[in-house]
């Protein structure tokens, strides 16, 4: 007993449409010929699927039973059809897409969301690193889109942002309670916590590191989390703390000077050559400077700093 997928879906038709006419015309084939695969179709399982009253067909009880197993093997089959378009087009399988950790999170999301809508069928594989760590990703061609603060020299990178970086405690630690502004010589007593270059050759520091206590973490909300128990402080992205200074449980270190840093991050793409569509859609969506709609957010990334003015 070997059945088609053919049969099923001539099957369903009868069944969305209510009857072997309506089904003729919706799926563009004659009465007949859908009537006997119909026909075929039960004959081989041994069940009837269908009861006729008059010009309308209606499920019997095996028949309902026997239909929801096919809705989900007919959305299968479309599904592998589509894919199998896409991937005839040239689309990408596969990208890969690498970020600084400073990177906010949302601004990423949002173009995945509205990318996976024009190409649902292409995986994204996303690693995030800190400083150096995407060199070696694309010495390694281990990464097709990469946005990081750090170009290098043989490389081309379109700006997407300026992260900002504020000198944070919690809101109970020492340096907020001394009752004037904050030198650095004031910092060098107390500890600092800061982020390990991931890369392999591990060289590249990243602002003032002159405390005489000093952990070193490998993620930003480790460092967010230490801070807010009030062991460190330390310099971290505005969009990954504004929430804590809001709600009073971190405060920005009240220096005599602008202690804020910015960093600029760029995209580069790892082939300019040979980017497929998928590859360049998410391109441009990455490096747009318009606003564009993303429903499921509740809240936009802040602060970025785009062409070098705030948003």
């Amino acid at each position: 007993m070997k059945t088609t997928l053919e049969q099923w879906r001539m099957f369903r038709a009868v069944v969305e449409h209510g009857g072997y006419a309506q089904a003729a015309d919706a799926i563009y084939k004659s009465q007949s010929t859908i009537s006997y695969g119909v026909h075929k179709l039960q004959e081989q399982l041994g069940v009837q699927l269908l009861e006729v009253e008059g010009r309308k067909a209606f499920l019997t009880p095996e028949g309902k039973t026997l239909l929801l197993r096919a809705e989900r093997l007919l959305d299968q089959a479309e599904g592998i059809d589509r894919v199998a378009a896409s991937l005839s087009g040239g689309t990408e399988s596969l990208l890969r897409v690498a970020r600084d950790m400073i990177y906010p999170c949302e601004q990423l999301f949002c173009a995945l969301e509205n990318f996976s809508k024009a190409y649902p069928h292409t995986r994204i594989e996303l690693e995030e690193f800190v400083l150096s760590g995407g060199d070696d990703l694309l010495e390694a061609d281990k990464v097709d889109l990469l946005i990081t603060a750090h170009v290098p020299t043989d490389r081309q990178g379109q700006h997407v942002c300026r992260c900002e970086l504020v000198p944070v405690t919690s809101a109970n630690h020492p340096l907020q309670t001394l009752g004037r502004r904050i030198g650095y010589d004031d910092l060098i007593e107390y500890r600092q916590v800061v982020l390990r270059d991931s890369g392999k050759k591990r060289n590249v520091d990243s602002g003032w590191l002159g405390a005489n206590q000093r952990w070193t973490v490998t993620h930003v909300s480790t460092s967010v989390n230490i801070v807010k128990r009030g062991l460190a402080f330390a310099w971290l992205p505005s969009h990954w703390v504004e929430q804590d200074i809001a709600a009073g449980n971190l405060a920005v270190i009240p220096f005599e000077e602008e202690a804020t840093r910015y960093a600029d991050l760029y995209l580069i793409k790892a082939h300019p050559d040979s980017v497929g569509p998928a590859a360049q859609a998410l391109y441009e969506l990455l490096s747009s400077k318009e606003e564009f709609s993303c429903p499921n957010d509740a809240t936009k990334a802040k602060p970025l700093v785009m062409d070098g003015s705030a948003e």
